[in-house]
């Protein structure tokens, strides 16, 4: 990249060796041109490698027709075309005149645990046995910065291509998941919150997205909110009780006493932490006590596939059922974290194990090298 400076360069050098990404993650060819050529055409044909590649994965393993679908729910934050990235999805699969599709921006990594809602909402309105596909992409064409920023820079050191599709419906047949629980917890108005990941431009006018010193801090008193919410209805009883009791003894006995951090292992098997960043996955592990097993799936996503956004749950999910860790009955926690600033939780609990012909796809060609020692 021409426009670096010899700070910018070694800055972006040393955020990628202490990033936790391997050497095969994706960018788009537009960014491997000198300099850069980033624009609408490159970010359209970035988002339709990788959700054209995703859709048509999905309807060879379901077996389902496009005319099935009944309702489309996609997400975006950056790239937000006219027609819409949901009309593109229609125009190309030729998806009924009377489906409901909604498109998503703006809403950061954490949009799609927030498109999950959106299409669990519509399903409970429409006829049994209806279908929705969840789109949940990113494109890193269209927000790479040429600045001279250094908080601006690091998201070209996590940020790669990425997508993920994902079928719904009201009826059970053929399903692997049901979804228990969507929690939401949104803290925009703190403005420290608010701007920790923020777009906007720089001294020079170029655009780039902001990433404040706090962002991990901010992240970790997020969760705990989120998690005092979804605890209540997760966690056994025996968890709750210590927690209530080590919240009246720091009430009655003041700050002296630490506040009891509940096991969410007592309450999950498989935990999905949004693969935002090496500090992110650290914050989380350490907030919530979790063992390295328990990261792994977010830390080996990292590694491969880097930060992609709102799609990287469902990477790590595919890491999960690539390594054959599912089984019936067992309960998964999807963390997810975005812009506002939000953390947003999912919980699936597996009703059938996968068959062999629909395990982790994207993990085909690599899933026998991991884990790896990062």
């Amino acid at each position: 990249m021409p426009y670096f400076e010899d700070g910018a360069f070694r800055f972006i050098t040393r955020m990628l060796q202490r990033s936790g990404l391997g050497d095969q993650t994706y960018l788009h060819p537009s960014l491997h041109d000198i300099p850069p050529r980033c624009c609408l055409s490159s970010s359209r044909d970035e988002a339709e490698q990788v959700i054209f590649a995703a859709m048509d994965d999905l309807l060879a393993n379901t077996g389902i027709n496009p005319g099935d679908i009944d309702i489309l729910v996609t997400n975006c934050t950056a790239f937000n075309p006219t027609p819409s990235m949901a009309d593109i999805i229609v125009n190309k699969y030729k998806l009924r005149d009377d489906v409901r599709s909604v498109h998503i921006s703006g809403m950061g990594c954490s949009a799609g645990v927030i498109s999950l809602e959106v299409a669990r909402n519509l399903l409970q309105a429409a006829p049994r046995g209806a279908r929705a596909l969840v789109v949940s992409t990113e494109t890193t064409s269209l927000i790479n910065y040429t600045g001279k920023n250094l908080a601006m820079l690091l998201p070209a050191a996590l940020f790669r291509m990425g997508a993920a599709t994902v079928l719904l419906s009201t009826s059970r047949s053929k399903s692997r998941f049901r979804l228990t629980h969507i929690v939401r917890t949104l803290t925009a108005a703190q403005d420290r919150a608010y701007r920790c990941a923020y777009q906007e431009e720089d001294e020079e006018g170029q655009t780039g997205v902001n990433l404040s010193k706090d962002l991990v801090a901010i992240a970790g008193e997020t969760l705990k909110a989120n998690i005092v919410a979804i605890g209540s209805v997760v966690l056994p009883p025996s968890e709750k009780l210590l927690f209530a009791l080590s919240l009246v003894a720091r009430k009655v006995l003041g700050k002296k006493i630490k506040l009891y951090v509940p096991d969410f292992r007592t309450a999950f098997e498989h935990f999905c932490i949004h693969a935002g960043g090496r500090a992110v996955i650290d914050a989380v592990q350490s907030s919530l006590c979790l063992s390295d097993e328990n990261v792994e799936p977010s830390r080996m996503t990292l590694h491969r596939f880097g930060n992609t956004s709102s799609s990287s749950l469902w990477y790590e999910l595919a890491y999960i059922e690539a390594k054959r860790r599912t089984q019936k009955g067992d309960r998964l926690w999807m963390v997810g974290f975005g812009s506002g600033f939000k953390c947003n939780s999912a919980v699936w609990e597996c009703i059938r194990s996968p068959s062999d012909s629909t395990v982790g796809a994207p993990w085909a060609d690599s899933i026998h090298q991991y884990p790896v020692n990062i």
